[in-house]
């Protein structure tokens, strides 16, 4: 089994603010990943790494067998699939659903003189047609509710074909229906064989769709416990990295957290 990330002693440093302190972190083919924390914690950093859109202070860092500062990460960029409200608001307004997902496979958000073959439109209207928003195709993006925006976003990170599919707090935002419709349909993905490699960053453990493998908890840049979710997810843990006395429940395929009463 080969590493799909591989991060060794990985720092990243802004002035005298340390975000992440010596991460160590592997990740192999046909696992799922979920990072959980809270504010703070150094969770958007990780994928900012992952993704090839940050580079260590120090440490190393490989990302789909390719060394961060000895690859061109332009040609990286496309293997890696990324959702992100940083992303989501590059996106103009008046843009087709259909063009967002498109533009994924030339790495651009806004249509413009580029062009597509007729099998780009298919998998496009079939990335659409799996996230349940095919019949949205010709709606324009500003005019979805944040979950018919979400889906969108997968569904265009997913246009490329990636390797990695990293999802910064896709549920965000969501209300309860949203919220529920996204953990099923990234539930889905999750057991799907031919899935890439799937990393998930949220704030909450209800967020975590069944099918997921491995949890990292992050406290203060630092990895508190990371490996099989159902060895990590423990209410000891989680009040370690959380900060406050927690229970932890689990049942058909989900969890749940809660504070302790005293």
């Amino acid at each position: 089994m080969s590493a799909v990330l591989d991060l060794q002693g990985v720092t990243v440093r802004r002035g005298t603010t340390t975000i992440l302190d010596a991460v160590d972190w592997q990740v192999n083919e046909g696992e799922r990943w979920v990072i959980l924390g809270r504010n703070g914690a150094g969770k958007t950093t990780m994928l900012q790494i992952a993704s090839a859109r940050m580079h260590p202070t120090s440490g190393s860092a490989e990302v789909l067998g390719e060394r961060l500062g000895r690859v061109d990460v332009f040609e990286l960029r496309p293997r890696i699939g990324l959702a992100s409200a940083a992303l989501a608001e590059r996106i103009p307004g008046d843009e087709t659903v259909r063009d967002v997902v498109l533009t994924a496979a030339y790495g651009v958000t806004g249509r413009w003189r580029e062009s597509y073959e007729d099998f780009d439109t298919e998998r496009a209207d079939d990335l659409l047609r799996a996230f349940g928003v095919d019949g949205l195709a010709d709606r324009t993006f500003g005019t979805l509710s944040e979950g018919e925006r979400k889906r969108t976003q997968i569904a265009r990170a997913l246009m490329t074909d990636p390797e990695i599919l990293l999802l910064d707090e896709p549920a965000a935002g969501l209300d309860l229906g949203g919220r529920e419709e996204l953990v099923a349909a990234l539930s889905e993905l999750a057991g799907d064989p031919a899935s890439p490699v799937l990393v998930l960053v949220t704030h909450h453990v209800e967020e975590i769709p069944p099918g997921f493998t491995h949890l990292m908890l992050l406290r203060d840049g630092r990895v508190h416990r990371a490996g099989p979710i159902g060895e990590v997810l423990t209410a000891e843990n989680l009040s370690e990295a959380f900060g406050l006395p927690l229970l932890v429940a689990h049942g058909g395929g989900r969890w749940m957290a809660r504070a302790a009463r005293p």
